[in-house]
């Protein structure tokens, strides 16, 4: 008998108030946050910076810890670009990289962990494009929307490779559906990236 999944959920603060966050986090049972934001602060939502957060959190008896110097995607490290743009391949090469999805590993067999970070939707967002797709086959993952209800991966996936437009073709009749969505992976991984003129939309 094969052994259930352990869950991992991700979610997006957004622009929710601070209570309405840890009220989602706490309906849906989780007991650590991992946040996974290069840089935890904002000027416009001080409730989410970083100290902010840990404090709000360890105030309704959910663990924080700070993932975004491993799992980030706004690297400092050279070679994780190419030209200006951060190349999600070579973060997840990274032995820092690595190293995060083994805190993760090891936290989620004592606690029910969220990913956070800042975008809403799932997909644009690298805890979904980066991060949980090297963590896909061990895990039952859930991300929380912004409406308070959950979706899983598989269906997040599905509109991925729906969104991202890539299909079997006259020339490459024969490929699977998972080398779609490593395709489709691969392509909104280029989209999202940070780009170290400013543009990219992960924190």
């Amino acid at each position: 008998m094969t052994a259930s999944k352990q869950t991992l959920m991700t979610i997006g603060h957004t622009t929710h108030e601070l209570d309405a966050f840890v009220a989602m986090l706490k309906q849906h049972g989780v007991t650590a946050v991992a946040d996974v934001r290069s840089q935890p602060y904002s000027r416009r939502l001080e409730q989410f910076n970083r100290e902010n957060l840990a404090a709000e959190l360890a105030s309704a008896g959910i663990g924080y810890v700070f993932l975004g110097d491993e799992l980030g995607a706004r690297r400092e490290e050279a070679e994780c670009y190419d030209g200006d743009r951060a190349d999600y391949r070579r973060i997840a090469e990274l032995p820092k990289f690595r190293a995060g999805l083994d805190r993760l590993r090891e936290g989620a067999a004592r606690f029910r962990i969220a990913l956070v970070c800042a975008e809403k939707e799932p997909l644009d967002c690298h805890r979904t494009v980066l991060v949980c797709r090297h963590l896909r086959d061990e895990f039952q993952i859930l991300h929380i929307l912004d409406d308070g209800t959950t979706e899983g991966h598989a269906q997040t996936e599905k509109r991925l490779v729906r969104e991202m437009g890539v299909s079997r073709t006259l020339f490459e009749p024969d490929l699977t559906t998972e080398q779609l969505i490593q395709q489709a992976y691969d392509l909104r991984g280029e989209q999202i990236a940070y780009r170290a003129n400013g543009e990219g939309v992960a924190p």
